[in-house]
């Protein structure tokens, strides 16, 4: 789409749960998606589709009876081969910054968000001094509009809000390639989701716009041109049920369903015309309140036991005997019967 490297390349992500008695969950699969630098790719889809699953594949952070296959490019790094200590020392915190679905789970409970704050600053920057650190983790809390004078407390004494502001801001100290929020908008106010979505696409613009910058000033010199562009460029992955925050910020959409992603589209085209061109997808911009306030019949089916054609067939008006058979993702959907597209938008996507 951009024209540029992907920062983070999936292919063929799967992730199984081996239950007791031999049963297995097919909470992800067979996902494919690249998110290039200075994009926002937003992943959307109902309560237990797998999203969250995915971004803790990428993170390594998978229970034990979790089975991944697939890969997952950062760079020239697989995220899903990874052994933990690559994980812990290279990639969390340093190249994939994580805002967590459950922030409360993710802050030590017996230290204040100041501590946690200056120890990750020093940790990931390199700031060392008392009062360097003071600053610079005040700073980092500016960024995701935590006030000041909350920073001396424990995080059970913030509100669901506050908590989400401070893993906000511990997610974006490193400045990570890759920017993982999942979620980042619970328990917040429709202006603080706003401020904070924007501050997450600034993290991928900001790096974007001095990378075009160095590539200017290093025209005559192709070579260092690229490298200082691979450096440079950040991406977002950002998980979401806020479709509002998802039109704000994304450049494509993912829609996830029973474990697939069915719709792979620009932002502009799935929110504007031509629209969406999954019957899923449309339903779920029916079922906005500002939009037909028309809610998607039926219920998901259980991941343990996925039919074995189209999942969205019982739900769908428009399923026929050929949804028996799984769709695979051609053009922008993977349906048998998509909505109609303008060619020359389906061309961009």
């Amino acid at each position: 789409m951009t024209g540029r490297t992907p920062v983070l390349s999936v292919r063929g992500l799967s992730v199984r749960f081996l239950m007791p008695g031999g049963r297995g969950v097919a909470a992800v699969t067979d996902a494919h998606f690249d998110v290039a630098g200075g994009e926002c790719l937003a992943l959307i889809g109902e309560s237990g589709c797998g999203k969250s699953v995915l971004a803790s594949a990428l993170l390594g952070l998978l229970p034990g009876n979790a089975q991944t296959a697939g890969a997952a490019l950062l760079g020239d790094l697989d995220l899903l081969a990874a052994d933990e200590r690559t994980l812990a020392r290279t990639v969390r915190g340093r190249l994939v910054g994580l805002v967590p679905q459950s922030p409360a789970a993710h802050l030590t409970p017996v230290r204040t968000i100041r501590s946690q704050l200056e120890e990750t600053v020093a940790e990931l920057t390199g700031v060392r001094g008392r009062t360097a650190l003071r600053a610079a983790a005040e700073k980092a809390a500016a960024r995701a509009a935590f006030p000041a004078d909350h920073l001396d407390r424990h995080p059970h004494e913030l509100s669901g809000g506050l908590a989400q502001r401070a893993a906000t801001a511990l997610a974006l100290v490193g400045d990570a390639p890759l920017l993982l929020a999942d979620e980042p908008t619970t328990g917040l106010d429709r202006d603080l989701v706003d401020r904070i979505v924007d501050e997450l696409r600034r993290h991928v613009d900001t790096a974007h716009d001095v990378d075009k910058a160095h590539s200017a000033d290093d025209a005559d010199d192709a070579d260092n041109a690229g490298n200082t562009a691979d450096h440079r460029d950040r991406a977002l992955l950002m998980i979401t049920h806020d479709l509002a925050a998802a039109e704000r910020v994304a450049d494509r959409i993912a829609v996830m369903y029973a474990g697939r992603i069915v719709e792979l589209t620009r932002a502009a085209d799935f929110f504007g015309a031509p629209g969406p061109r999954h019957p899923y997808s449309r339903g779920l911009l029916d079922a906005l309140p500002d939009r037909a306030f028309t809610p998607i019949p039926g219920l998901p089916p259980e991941l343990g036991a996925l039919p074995g054609g189209c999942a969205f067939a019982a739900r769908c008006d428009r399923a026929s005997d050929a949804c028996a058979v799984q769709p695979p993702l051609t053009g922008t959907a993977a349906c048998h019967h998509p909505h109609a597209a303008l060619t020359e938008a389906a061309d961009r996507a």
